[in-house]
């Protein structure tokens, strides 16, 4: 006959109602083994300062730790050793002006106006270059479009010589 008060009782401890939760072996060696993951990654960057005598109520989610740290994370706001401004400084802004981005818009509705002037399946045209953001080719048009290639050819370089026209572009 087995003695059942030598058997461990495992728990987990849930840290927010401070209570140790009955569980199976198979349930603790699970949650254990991923909050055990985390601690490491955690303690390798420098960001959990847990003691060693703590580790037992580590539950993996580190951000409402008492013992997180900040680790090797830099602020972009932090002051550099040279005391020359901040990281943040140094980082180049590769966005548009928002002047600029209004301007491209504006030349783009003029262009897609004047091109359905020129074309009346111009919105079909338009459609099928969305579509096919990595390029499509005239021929294809032209076949979805029901006309001969060249001569969708010949006409399609016409717009573009009257398109380049308003951009400024020969």
């Amino acid at each position: 006959m087995q003695n059942n008060d030598n058997q461990k009782t495992y728990f987990i401890y849930v840290r927010s109602t401070g209570e140790k939760v009955p569980v199976t072996k198979e349930q603790h060696d699970s949650f254990y083994k991923e909050a055990d993951r985390i601690r490491h990654k955690e303690q390798n960057h420098g960001r959990c300062m847990c003691p060693y005598r703590f580790i037992w109520k580590c539950d993996g989610d580190c951000i409402g730790c008492e013992y997180h740290a900040a680790g090797d994370i830099t602020s972009l706001d932090q002051p550099l050793p040279d005391g020359n401004g901040t990281l943040g400084d140094y980082i180049p802004d590769f966005s548009k002006p928002m002047e600029k981005v209004i301007a491209d818009r504006m030349l783009l509705e003029q262009l897609l106006a004047r091109l359905r002037e020129l074309d009346p399946e111009a919105d079909t045209i338009i459609q099928l270059w969305k579509d096919h953001p990595e390029g499509i080719s005239d021929r294809a048009i032209a076949r979805e479009l029901g006309r001969p290639q060249k001569t969708f050819a010949d006409q399609m370089k016409k717009y573009r010589t009257d398109l380049r026209k308003i951009t400024g572009d020969k």
